[in-house]
């Protein structure tokens, strides 16, 4: 076993990384937005413990996350470990303790959360050795698509997309004003299931709409248009299609806007249905009109005002 490694046992870092919206209406796959619910995450060394994780949770998850080798967050820490120092002894484990606020397979992040939280106390055991480009990319590996990961990193609301090379990530800031109004509901809704709704090949002017609402849609954001956020939240691509297996989607959505929201959308692959709002007049506005659909469409839930987060994980103590 390496003398580094070895060095380590009984260390503990504690991390706190944010939820997120991805796609946020036309941006699918490539555009994401962290927001103020967060997992916080301690994880503590354990060299000698024959390889097992011993897994605490408090808050969203309690008895449904893996204690293993598969679970997320190690995923992502063993993961950043390798990457800066090479392959792992067999015989290492963790003890792990999430105090954790985002809901499970409700489209808000939380696998996203749980990865990059495993690469940065990974990457900070092993003495900050990779940089955040090379974070990014180990997390969308075990991802699979940078939106969330990407959110969840960086903070704020970020531009993403996967290339050769990697992942190109940008972000800007959320504007101070802005809140998420969100109909969580108790339905859950596995990414793999939404995507399986998706069709292969879709109409050119579908295409066309969405390109144009994501292109016009971010420059709105970055230059403090946010009137914008209408069009960016209207698609083509994946909401239409995702009714089939969501049927109270369109509804939830429309209600949000004839309200006065800014814009709404289906946050990630679902079941959250997200509204922007600039105003404490629309947030009283959005809730009711969003409780009122989701009556009418027997659709059992409850509503959540969060701030976007401009600051992405980050670790909070080392002991």
């Amino acid at each position: 076993m390496g003398q580094w490694l070895a060095e380590l046992d009984g260390n503990r870092i504690t991390v706190e990384v944010p939820g997120s919206s991805a796609n946020l209406g036309a941006g699918y796959d490539c555009l994401g937005m962290a927001l103020a619910i967060t997992d916080r995450i301690e994880v503590e060394v354990r060299v000698w413990s024959r390889g097992e994780v011993e897994l605490t949770v408090e808050g969203e998850g309690v008895g449904e996350l893996t204690n293993d080798g598969e679970n997320r967050f190690v995923r992502g820490l063993e993961a950043a470990l390798r990457a800066a120092r090479g392959e792992l002894p067999d015989g290492l484990g963790w003890r792990i303790r999430m105090h954790n606020q985002i809901p499970l397979a409700r489209g808000l992040g939380s696998s996203a959360a749980a990865t990059v939280g495993g690469v940065l106390a990974g990457n900070t055991l092993a003495g900050d050795a990779l940089s955040i480009p090379e974070m990014l990319r180990i997390a969308c590996e075990i991802e699979g698509h940078p939106d969330n990961a990407s959110a969840a990193i960086l903070g704020g609301f970020v531009v993403s997309t996967t290339t050769a090379t990697g992942v190109e990530a940008i972000r800007f800031e959320a504007p101070r004003d802005l809140r998420a109004v969100m109909f969580i509901p108790e339905l859950r809704l596995s990414t793999e299931a939404m995507r399986a709704a998706l069709p292969t090949v879709v109409p050119m002017a579908d295409a066309i709409a969405n390109l144009g609402a994501v292109a016009v849609g971010v420059a709105g954001l970055a230059t403090g248009h946010y009137g914008l956020l209408s069009l960016l939240t209207t698609d083509r691509l994946h909401e239409p299609y995702r009714a089939a297996v969501y049927p109270q989607l369109p509804a939830m959505v429309a209600a949000a806007r004839e309200a006065g929201a800014l814009g709404a959308c289906l946050s990630g692959a679902g079941s959250t249905i997200l509204a922007f709002v600039d105003s404490m007049a629309g947030i009283t506005r959005v809730e009711a009109a969003l409780a009122a659909a989701a009556a009418d469409t027997d659709l059992v839930g409850r509503i959540q005002v969060v701030e976007p987060r401009n600051i992405g994980a980050r670790v909070v103590e080392r002991t």
